[in-house]
């Protein structure tokens, strides 16, 4: 079978660093740090005091405020960057066969917000007092079929939940479906808004957590004082089209897909495998599926948590994978500056990743101070950097042990 070739045609965003693509790429450029002080819920008695919230939104002028309260704030945060990506592809549904476009979005937790408002409500007026709406509101699949519906896309439409690795997952399958003949557009990307109180303790209850008060010393990947990540929220979805498709209606194209990889370290629940061993099969089964040389690779923009497992482990994997090539490649974090969106991370990292390659400017890592032998990578510290770049990969890794690596080439 022919394998076609598939292209990024629209993008949007909602993060802690813009509400839009355009916003959210300036505030990476200069290096912005969108952590501050949770807001939607009192902390007083909480050990986790800081996250990366979405700022200033008006959803129910976005999506109607009738529609909002029957979605759960994720759901919300996801059409609201659908709406972007869909405006910035300039797509013509009148004029596309519905049957072959398609949606693809993941969330790593669901309606977190809405479980929790729910259990109150039951318990307070009776379990058979809690709103219709809470099963179709809590459902991780909500947000693709909501944008189905919005767009009259009635190609595959499902949800992909990997944890942290969800939205790579995403567009890595979106790929696939299209360079493999089932469809001509993917809508595709990921959703999280797990800044709740429940959620919140959980991962403090499992020390997965930054529990600092200093925003700018919070989210510190590859930092040798890192101690946990700092939850975000957010969403990031993508419009992949085949590239004759793409070309047949003149859309502006942001970047090239040609290569996935997914795998399992089959090791723990929470820590990753010992040396890295599954996110460097990942990345080699990313490059072999686009044809790619290790030593072909410019930019990873990689997990980077900020977790001292995480970092360390993922800084194996490209030494382990990349030999000495592995000493010229940039590598930064951009969950330096957002923070971790979990099932919605590689989606709004796939977009940094695409514009990169675009615009020969490579983000920084931020709030870097203290190097670790660990993870001896040049992680651009603190400030960005114009480079020329045509391959890039994109890592996801979630807990269960799931990774996740996109091939990203600049568009010529």
């Amino acid at each position: 079978m022919e394998k076609r070739r598939v292209v990024i045609t629209g993008m949007g965003t909602v993060n802690p660093v813009g509400n839009s693509v355009s916003e959210s790429w300036a505030a990476v450029k200069a290096g912005k740090c969108g952590i501050g002080p949770i807001t939607r819920y009192d902390t007083a008695n909480m050990k986790v005091k800081l996250a990366g919230e979405v700022k200033g939104l008006d959803l129910d002028g976005l999506l109607g405020k009738r529609e909002t309260k029957k979605m759960d704030r994720f759901t919300q945060l996801a059409l609201a960057a659908a709406e972007e990506c869909m405006a910035d592809s300039g797509l013509n549904r009148d004029q596309e066969n519905l049957e072959r476009c398609g949606v693809l979005i993941s969330s790593g937790i669901g309606g977190f917000e809405t479980v929790g408002q729910a259990h109150q409500r039951g318990e307070a007026r009776g379990w058979d007092g809690v709103s219709p709406f809470m099963i179709p509101m809590i459902i991780s699949n909500m947000a693709a079929g909501h944008m189905a519906i919005r767009y009259g896309f009635k190609g595959m439409c499902s949800c992909v939940v990997t944890a942290c690795a969800g939205g790579t997952n995403a567009v890595g399958d979106a790929f696939r479906h299209i360079r493999d003949g089932y469809g001509e557009v993917m809508l595709c990307g990921g959703g999280e808004a797990a800044v709740v109180p429940l959620a919140m303790g959980g991962f403090t209850a499992m020390k997965a957590l930054h529990e600092g008060s200093d925003p700018l010393r919070a989210s510190i990947p590859f930092d040798a004082e890192r101690s946990g990540f700092v939850m975000g929220e957010g969403a990031g979805v993508l419009l992949l089209e085949e590239l004759r498709h793409a070309q047949a209606r003149g859309a502006k194209i942001y970047a090239e897909v040609i290569g996935y990889g997914a795998n399992c370290d089959a090791h723990h629940i929470t820590a990753p495998a010992p040396g890295g061993a599954g996110g460097a099969a990942c990345m080699a089964q990313a490059l072999a599926d686009g044809g790619i040389a290790p030593e072909t690779v410019d930019y990873i923009n990689a997990h980077g948590t900020s977790t001292p497992l995480n970092d360390a482990s993922e800084t194996a994997a490209i030494h382990t994978l990349f030999g000495d090539h592995a000493r010229k490649l940039m590598v930064s974090s951009t969950k330096s500056m957002t923070g971790h969106l979990l099932g919605a991370a590689g989606a709004v990292e796939a977009i940094f990743t695409a514009l990169a390659l675009g615009e020969g400017f490579v983000p920084a890592t931020i709030g870097y101070q203290v190097p670790d032998p660990a993870c001896d990578l040049d992680i651009i510290p603190n400030r960005g950097r114009q480079a020329e770049i045509k391959i890039a990969l994109s890592n996801s890794l979630g807990f269960g042990g799931h990774n996740a690596a996109i091939v990203l080439k600049k568009w010529d």
